[in-house]
């Protein structure tokens, strides 16, 4: 036995020990390690050439071919020319012996060893590599080997890797783009031939169209070509062929990825593709989702698969030809040369479409679409996608494209979809195409109802059948197995967004066809709600007990559906009450009223007849629907507050009695749910309608109402049931806002402040009550009245931070005394983070909407507590406890200092400096070394605010001075240490991996320059500046924030653009000098390839080049062998 075969035996030996499940982790470390060391010997290619020739163990194999790839991408710099031209001559050889023999992995892992070879060397030292693999298509025997090679050339050489120049890179690609055209040719030939050659052989003709489709595909399809194409027998593939043309669509998919759209791609080549496009509309074709792997023309164990191809191979070529079709489609850019092809594959693609909705006597179009192959379905939907958002535009107003064909064939498709994921695709096709009409509609004015003509019958079919699926009534089936527990990322359950994006699609029509919209669904809506307000009579009290009389189950079932349906169109009815409002109000000022007049009915009859509150037969669905229904009536009634709001400044003095009816009827709906007695749900919903009432309408008669009154009392009477903490939140902020907000068309003297501030002082001290009195009280009650009250006051506070002068000085004179106990009690609680939290918070609230009116003396008071109570060590405990309380509240400690620093004035400047040392001083060296992102984007934003509200704290520069030194004035800095300090900070940022506090500081730098000019300023010029670039580029060499390359490069040129002059004569010979692992020559490359441009434009693709070539002659460098002598 030679040596050779020795090592071979060896190595086997070795691989099945390492991919045995009884080996140790300790002892694969080994046989890794002896590997690693086998691959690294000089020549090591050899013996993997004799391995791959003389083994059959798939596991050596790769080991082997990973050997040579490693060679090729990592040393093939320092490998003797002698040694190259053998390895391009060996493995190729070793390709065609035995392709056949070996599995398809090892097969695609050689092609992509010879490939990396061709990337490195093919024209120069390789000029055959592509004319090898054009001969290998050519041949009938090796044709799937040589597209297996081209696929891998596609890959590897049009979109390389970093580990190629950017001269190469573009080399390669002009060299390939020379040979699309060829490729192309062949390409088209090969499908041509095959489906020519057994579409003579195809015995059953297709079905023969009925006259009406006929009709429809001659305006459609105009020209022989595609009558000749609808009337073409399918060709029946035998395997081999089948396996071929799947390969050739592979390799099409991939080179439309990145060719440009152009006449190479001819009329021929689509119409081929279309061809084999039918296969995913036969019915025979069913197979299961995800059945599709890679490329495999061989058997696992390497032999060629002879069986007939089955459904999931016909069904393969279909998705692959529309992979093409859509690489091609989801070009936005198209040359003028190309459009008519555009055209042309869009009315091919149509009579697919025409195929797939096309009704018979054996299927229906649902059965049809249920027994295609599911990946087809969603290649096409990602088609018709596609087509709607890119290329509509260009499309629509072709006389030879029939619109509204298309859309009647959407619209088949659409409401045939066998799946809710594929109905939800195509309901996301009808938004972008309503989108795109409303755009035209805006911009094209004159000629709206032409436009609006041309699209109706559609929008109103569209907004029936939408309609229709929502309901129970025409869609039970399908509605039940919609999931409405479990949440999505987007917190909303699978009928939630069933229900949220068909009503979207309702709304856009509505904002088309407004009229006919409402009298589309208004009907609909009423019929529901008959059967509802109708269940009154079934109501039957027995001594306390309240029971619905409906007790048979088809009657149950019924029920609940319809309950389900009035749910969905009080949603629907909500949603487009903004259609209602603004310009329209007159116009459709009496279809909103009836509707409001409606659901103030429904409400005031949900709540006097306490239909929450009934025993029913079924008590697990249909009190359930009851509680929704009546919330969802409550949730319509809030959608329509702008218009109650309207209604009230414009028309209230006409038909004043009519709006109070409204208003008063509506709290009298809402007062009776505002207990804690009633479903949390439907509390929730009387509660936010109180508030949007409060807030919105402003009626200046809602505080005499006795329902209003009862609710005063409900919740400053603490001897009731408190109601849960959200709804007492909000039923305060009502109260509050009745008393605080301006009323809407009442000038300042009627406004009656007076009694409104009394009223309001009285109502936050019976709110405040027990936490006024805290001091007194025993210490273990102290927390929970703190957690009470604090989010009510602060949930007040917050309501009005918006609103007029005089609604916040109110606010605080009522909220004086408990301010002041909150600062007094403060220092009690320091050691408590969660009762801290609670407090800062209430504080930060505070300074964002009431710092005027609590006047500088106390806002300082309160800032200064809060500095000395704040020491380092208490600061340190809180932030290393990552996500606690502790951690928030210095979140809330620095988001109150934001607050303060951003005031203008002198008022709050002498605690600059103390904020200034806090920051620096006592939270930066806890947080430097640290993660801690929560408080370190507060602590840099602070830092931020500080330097862009307080420049002249560092800069003294006045702009008259600038002026009359004509722009040229010496900076006049104070506290330069501090400054640079800060500077220094964000300095340090740039070098942790944390990309958010990447991002954020990176943009305060930019509107520091922007806003301040930070990058002209002499400190920062000429001791700052150069560094600040170096780190930028060195995080982009690194590759470790790669999604912000753009904004890194921006940064980068801004401050270039100080001074472009020093920055290329001056920084890039020293960075370039200072870079570790290139020569003399490469970094005389690099920086003759950095252009002395100064727009940004080319500026950016200077830094990329260099950025790409700096890696790659690193990596060059790397991989050249001990003692290479470079010349």
């Amino acid at each position: 036995m030679t040596i050779k075969e020795a090592s071979l035996r060896a190595l086997e030996s070795l691989m099945t020990e390492f991919f045995h499940t009884c080996t140790t982790n300790e002892r694969k470390r080994e046989i890794e390690e002896l590997l690693n060391n086998f691959a690294q010997q000089t020549g090591a290619w050899r013996h993997c050439l004799f391995f791959l020739s003389n083994t059959q163990n798939e596991y050596v194999m790769m080991y082997s071919l990973t050997v040579f790839e490693n060679l090729v991408n990592k040393m093939w710099i320092g490998v003797a020319s002698q040694d190259k031209m053998e390895i391009r001559s060996c493995l190729p050889k070793l390709l065609l012996a035995q392709h056949k023999s070996v599995p398809y992995f090892i097969r695609n892992k050689l092609c992509k060893v010879i490939v990396d070879i061709g990337r490195q060397d093919w024209p120069m030292f390789y000029h055959d590599f592509f004319t090898n693999t054009l001969q290998l298509i050519q041949s009938p025997a090796l044709a799937p080997l040589g597209l297996v090679m081209l696929k891998t050339t596609s890959e590897e050489l049009a979109c390389p890797r970093e580990d190629l120049s950017v001269a190469r890179k573009d080399e390669l690609r002009k060299l390939l783009l020379e040979q699309v055209p060829t490729v192309l040719g062949l390409l088209t030939g090969i499908l041509e031939t095959y489906w020519d050659k057994h579409s003579v052989i195809a015995s059953t003709p297709p079905p023969s169209p009925t006259s009406g489709e006929m009709e429809l595909l001659g305006n459609l399809f105009q020209g022989s070509q595609y009558s000749k194409l609808l009337c073409q027998p399918m060709a029946a593939l035998d395997n081999e062929s089948h396996q071929l043309c799947c390969l050739v669509l592979e390799c099409l998919a991939h080179l439309f990825s990145w060719i440009p759209l152009s006449t190479s791609i001819t009329p021929t080549l689509l119409a081929s593709i279309f061809h084999f496009a039918r296969f995913g509309c036969d019915l025979r074709t069913k197979a299961k989702t995800g059945s599709f792997i890679s490329t495999n023309s061989s058997s696992s164990n390497g032999q060629p698969i002879t069986a007939p191809p089955t459904k999931v191979d016909r069904a393969r070529l279909g998705v692959l030809a529309m992979t093409c079709v859509n690489e091609l489609v989801s070009k936005n850019c198209v040359p003028m040369d190309f459009e008519e092809y555009l055209l042309r594959m869009f009315q091919q693609t149509f009579f697919l479409l025409q195929r797939l909705t096309r009704e018979n006597n054996a299927h229906t179009v649902k059965s049809r679409l249920q027994e295609l192959d599911e990946s087809y379905l969603e290649k096409f939907t990602d088609f018709l996608r596609l087509f709607v958002s890119v290329h509509l535009r260009r499309i629509e107003s072709s006389p030879q494209f029939p619109i509204v064909e298309f859309l009647a064939l959407l619209f088949k498709y659409t409401f045939n979809q066998p799946t809710h994921d594929g109905y939800f695709a195509c309901l996301d096709i009808w938004s972008i195409f309503l989108d795109f009409l409303t755009t035209k509609i805006k911009s094209r004015l004159a000629d709206r109802e032409s436009v609006l003509n041309r699209y109706k019958d559609a929008l109103v079919l569209l907004l029936r059948e939408v309609l229709n699926r929502i309901q129970f009534r025409y869609n039970q089936a399908q509605l039940e197995e919609l999931d409405d527990e479990t949440l999505d990322d987007d917190q909303q359950t699978e009928w939630q967004r069933y229900l949220r994006q068909s009503l979207e699609v309702v709304a856009k029509v509505m904002e088309l066809l407004p009229s006919h919209a409402f009298t589309t669904l208004f009907p609909v809506l009423q019929e529901n709600l008959d059967v509802y307000l109708g269940l009154q009579q079934f109501i039957v009290t027995t001594g306390t007990s309240r029971r619905l009389n409906i007790t048979a189950e088809n009657d149950c079932r019924r029920l609940h559906c319809s309950l389900r349906d009035l749910s969905s169109l009080l949603q629907a009815v909500g949603r487009l009450a903004e259609h209602f409002i603004g310009e329209v109000f007159a116009a459709r000022f009496s279809d909103a009223l009836a509707v409001v007049e409606r659901l103030v009915e429904v409400t005031c009859y949900g709540s006097q007849t306490s239909l929450y509150d009934l025993e029913t037969a079924v008590p697990s669905v249909l009190k359930p629907d009851l509680i929704d229904v009546h919330a969802q009536a409550l949730a319509a009634l809030q959608a329509y507050s702008h218009w109650l709001a309207q209604f009230y400044s414009e028309v209230h003095s006409q038909n004043q009695s009519q709006f109070i009816n409204l208003i008063t009827s509506a709290i009298d709906a809402s007062s009776p749910l505002i207990t804690a007695k009633v479903p949390e749900k439907l509390l929730l919903s009387a509660c936010h309608l109180m508030v949007s009432i409060t807030s919105t309408v402003r009626p200046v008669f809602l505080v005499t109402l006795p329902a209003v009154q009862n609710i005063f009392n409900l919740i400053t009477n603490n001897h009731t049931r408190r109601l849960p903490q959200e709804a007492h939140m909000l039923v305060c902020r009502a109260l509050s806002n009745m008393l605080l907000l301006p009323w809407p068309n009442l000038p300042e003297s009627e406004q009656q402040w007076q009694s409104r501030s009394s009223n309001h002082a009285s109502l936050l001290a019976a709110l405040t009550r027990e936490y006024r009195l805290l001091i007194l009280i025993y210490f273990q009650f102290l927390k929970a009245v703190i957690q009470q009250t604090l989010p009510v006051l602060r949930d007040i506070v917050d309501s009005i931070s918006g609103e007029s002068t005089k609604s916040r000085q109110i606010c605080y004179q009522s909220l004086q005394e408990s301010v002041q106990v909150s600062l007094s009690l403060f220092p009690v609680f320091i050691q408590q983070p969660d009762v801290t939290d609670e407090m800062l918070a209430f504080f930060l609230t505070l300074f964002q909407a009431l710092r005027v009116q609590m006047g500088v003396p106390f806002t300082g008071q309160i800032i200064h507590t809060f500095l000395s109570m704040f020491t380092r060590e208490q600061l340190a405990a809180s932030i290393l406890q990552e996500g606690s309380a502790g951690c928030r509240v210095v979140q809330k400690f620095l988001k109150i200092l934001q607050v303060v620093v951003q005031e203008p004035g002198q008022a709050f400047k002498p605690f600059l400096p103390s904020i200034l040392s806090l920051c620096m001083e006592q939270v930066y060296p806890v947080v430097a070394e640290r993660s801690s992102p929560d408080v370190k984007a507060e602590m840099f934003e602070l830092l931020y605010q500080i330097l862009h509200q307080n420049w002249r704290y560092f800069f003294k520069t006045s702009v008259l001075t600038s002026v009359q030194r004509g722009g040229a004035a010496e900076d006049v800095m104070e506290n330069e240490a501090q400054f640079t300090a800060a500077m220094q900070a964000f300095g340090q940022s740039f070098l942790q991996p944390d990309i958010h506090i990447f991002k954020q500081n990176l943009s305060y730098l930019e509107s520091l320059n922007s806003k301040h000019k930070l990058y002209h300023r002499k400190l920062f010029r000429t001791s700052m500046l150069f560094h600040f670039i170096n780190v930028l580029l060195q995080v982009l060499l690194h590759k470790s924030h790669d999604l912000l390359q753009e904004e890194i490069t921006v940064a980068i040129y801004n401050m270039a653009s100080v001074d472009f002059d020093a920055f290329y004569s001056a920084f890039m010979p020293e960075f370039l000098n200072g870079c570790q692992g290139v020569d003399t020559n490469q970094r005389a490359v690099l920086a003759r390839n950095f252009k002395l441009e100064q727009d940004l434009p080319s500026f950016t693709q200077s830094v990329q080049r260099l950025v790409n070539d700096l890696r790659y002659y690193r990596l060059c460098n790397s991989s050249l062998p001990t003692g290479t002598i470079k010349l």
